[in-house]
């Protein structure tokens, strides 16, 4: 019976008006810059195979389905069907993710700009949170130089048996073998990010081990990263960007090397997107492309403590 207590929303009705305006505002945002909104589908028999991220499964005639974590692989279908410059704003949905700043169902802004590398993307992320906060401070730097400046180590080129005592003396023994992206995860989580400053912090240039679909190169010292970005607003992670890696034979390699990391940890095998492998080989343009949470955008521009506070219905209360 507890429960029937929460049939009313956990935002109140002036933080909702708030949300209104702040959805109207990001779509004038890309509406003034010619950027085209698609309405992409939230179910689809294919998903991520990120080892880190798990879909929600559904069923459709018998078929195993799959509630989308992001729209980005129907977005790369369209970008590689000629449309341009696209954004996408509506729901994503992740398995198992509930707290403070997490909700299973959540909103999600993803767009992508042909032509541009992340760095460019970077300007217009900071531009679209200085139209919510006029003269916020925003301070780029990057992966290796945070690690350095906080840990005294560097990313790419530390031992990953002493990434794995750091990350022990941070977490637990169980990390002592641990990979070493999810080492490099839990030692920016607990170590770093709480230590970034006031406003916007981009961090770019992170390790190859987690490139996740951007390119890799190397950078001005002939460490091998990957061509991502994160974007922190007040130490809370915002924005997730990448110049997006566009080789199918590559993209097909690092999902069965997906596979392979979600066999050895006991996870639910899924269906890779043969789909999405397709549009690649027939030609994703080059581009760059982000994707920002707007719950907990939300939550930084209005003070709120927890994401529940700034949306109508939390999974709590549903």
């Amino acid at each position: 019976m507890e429960h029937l207590n929460q049939w009313q929303p956990g935002a109140t009705m002036a933080t909702l008006r708030q949300r209104s305006r702040a959805l109207a505002k990001l779509r004038d945002f890309f509406q003034q810059r010619q950027i085209m909104e698609v309405d992409v589908p939230l179910l689809s028999r294919a998903t991520v195979t990120d080892l880190n991220i798990d879909s929600i499964e559904a069923r459709n005639a018998n078929i195993v389905a799959y509630l989308q974590t992001s729209p980005e692989y129907f977005m790369k279908r369209l970008l590689a069907s000629g449309s341009g410059d696209i954004y996408s704003l509506g729901k994503a949905f992740r398995d198992a993710e509930s707290g403070r700043r997490h909700n299973p169902e959540f909103t999600l802004l993803e767009w992508y700009r042909c032509g541009w590398d992340e760095h460019q993307l970077m300007d217009e992320v900071a531009e679209l949170i200085a139209t919510f906060a006029p003269g916020i401070a925003v301070q780029r730097c990057s992966y290796a130089d945070v690690f350095i400046q906080h840990l005294q180590v560097d990313p790419h080129l530390v031992d990953l048996t002493e990434l794995q005592n750091l990350a022990v003396e941070a977490g637990s023994e169980a990390w002592a073998d641990e990979t070493r992206a999810n080492c490099l995860d839990l030692l920016f989580s607990v170590l770093i990010e709480p230590k970034l400053d006031d406003g916007l912090v981009l961090v770019y240039d992170y390790p190859a081990c987690q490139a996740a679909l951007a390119k890799c190169a190397e950078d001005s010292q002939g460490r091998r990263i990957s061509r991502r970005f994160e974007g922190f607003l007040n130490r809370v992670e915002l924005a997730n960007g990448y110049c997006e890696l566009t080789d199918a034979v590559e993209q097909a390699r690092r999902f069965a090397e997906d596979q392979r990391l979600r066999k050895l940890s006991e996870k639910t095998a899924v269906n890779a997107d043969q789909l999405l492998l397709a549009a690649m080989q027939s030609g994703l343009p080059e581009c760059a492309g982000v994707a920002m949470g707007v719950d907990r955008l939300l939550m930084q521009l209005q003070g709120a403590d927890a994401i529940d506070q700034v949306m109508p219905f939390s999974w709590e209360r549903c």
